[in-house]
């Protein structure tokens, strides 16, 4: 008895070794396709994707024999789309409140439990890739949220992540405290040039894919109808940041507002541009010719420009006019929201391509902004971005056109990372 159970347990093991090697084939047939690098989609397409990988992109082709076929014949499929400014550990700061509140009465292990839930909800609105820039106050949890999910423990997209961000002593918040007591920052505070490289050093030893800094704070328009701002870190620091995370092979991406602190960042040869208000046309010309990449966040300053009043509706308005000038000049525009900026569950992310079309891209430039020009910036090429062989298997689909009604992609239907399927409610 006890050797056939053996024998039975030996046979089902090799079965088991047997079926993990087997590779896995699975063929979409898209109605039509936005490869993410054609200038028009493909009709009846039949994508072949083997072990998470794509194999083939065949205008109607047949699938082979034996093949599972997803069938989203009456649908509109596209690369996984990314955006590469989002906070996984905030849930909305309209007000300097609703930020003190998480850091001060929230701890970071339930801080990280509700980033893996909104890995989740930007996973199911289509989006299979995220660059997460801080963790605002809750350390490196973002390298965790990252590993859990490449590790398969929880569901979401790829995240590159760029850990606690950086200003120096006092110029972010939580701020105006009593000095009795210990209160968390959201950052890490760095002063002078050897603080920077070994701030640098300690965020890529704890596995920071890219470092962030805030270039500026202090909004403010004067008599020449410029936004300007307060620069936060000398030349000389900000020069540090950039050279030792170039060094260590990390990029840089810079909160840069008004027009003082983006030249500054541009100064220090930082590769991202965050936000970018108070862009002018001179600075605009240099990120052109530096070939910079542009993440605007447009959404975020939507939604919380009625709440913090002041400036931020007039910023809003600046930051269109910058947009339509950039498209002119061919600066590099890669989509990014902000969200963590505004509540995960109130804004579904992908509205930040209606406010890109609204502005003047078309539908296709929008959502090559979120597709193959994304891949670039994340140095992520020949992986992602575009639905050809050899690249991942991150696929949605939507129901209607986007290409007609941008909307769309705010109600994406199928999502398939990496070969494996996330969502279906195509019928």
């Amino acid at each position: 008895m006890k050797r056939g159970l053996a024998v039975l347990m030996v046979a089902l093991l090799v079965s088991i070794s047997l079926n993990a090697q087997t590779p896995q084939r699975v063929a979409v047939r898209a109605g039509k396709l936005i490869d993410g690098k054609s200038d028009r989609p493909i009709a009846n397409a039949l994508i072949l994707i083997e072990d998470g990988k794509i194999t083939s992109v065949t205008a109607g082709g047949t699938p082979p024999a034996g093949v599972e076929v997803i069938d989203l014949s009456h649908a509109t499929v596209l690369p996984g789309l990314m955006d590469l400014h989002t906070h996984v550990l905030l849930q909305g700061d309209v007000t300097a409140a609703e930020y003190d509140e998480q850091l001060l009465k929230q701890s970071i292990p339930y801080r990280a439990i509700l980033a893996a839930r909104n890995a989740r909800i930007a996973l199911d609105h289509g989006f299979t890739v995220l660059r997460d820039l801080e963790t605002e106050g809750a350390m490196y949890a973002d390298v965790d949220v990252k590993t859990a999910i490449a590790n398969g423990e929880v569901p979401g997209p790829r995240m590159q992540v760029a850990t606690r961000a950086m200003t120096p002593t006092g110029m972010y918040p939580l701020l105006g405290y009593s000095w009795e007591l210990k209160v968390p920052t959201g950052v890490q505070y760095v002063d002078g040039v050897e603080g920077a490289r070994k701030a640098v050093r300690e965020q890529v030893m704890y596995g920071a894919d890219w470092i962030k800094y805030y270039s500026d704070r202090k909004y403010h328009f004067e008599a020449d109808g410029v936004l300007h701002s307060m620069v936060n870190f000398t030349d000389e620091e900000a020069k540090a940041i950039v050279d030792e995370s170039h060094r260590l092979g990390k990029r840089v991406a810079a909160h840069a507002i008004g027009a003082d602190g983006i030249a500054a960042a541009l100064r220090a040869g930082v590769d991202t541009i965050e936000h970018g208000d108070g862009l002018t046309d001179a600075l605009l010309d240099e990120i052109a010719r530096k070939g910079v990449y542009w993440v605007p966040t447009i959404s975020v300053g939507a939604y919380v420009a009625p709440g913090r009043g002041g400036n931020w509706t007039r910023m809003v308005d600046l930051e269109r006019v910058a947009f339509q000038k950039a498209l002119k000049k061919n600066v590099k525009i890669v989509f990014g929201t902000d969200a963590g900026g505004f509540d995960w569950k109130e804004l579904n992310q992908a509205r930040e391509f209606e406010y890109y079309v609204q502005y003047g891209m078309t539908p296709m430039q929008a959502i090559r902004s979120a597709t193959s020009m994304a891949s670039e910036l994340l140095g992520w090429k020949d992986k992602l971005g575009t639905i050809e062989p050899g690249k991942w298997a991150d696929v949605v689909a939507v129901s209607g056109d986007p290409l007609k009604d941008i909307s769309e992609l705010s109600r994406v239907k199928f999502v398939m990372k990496g070969g494996v399927v996330y969502k279906s409610e195509l019928h």
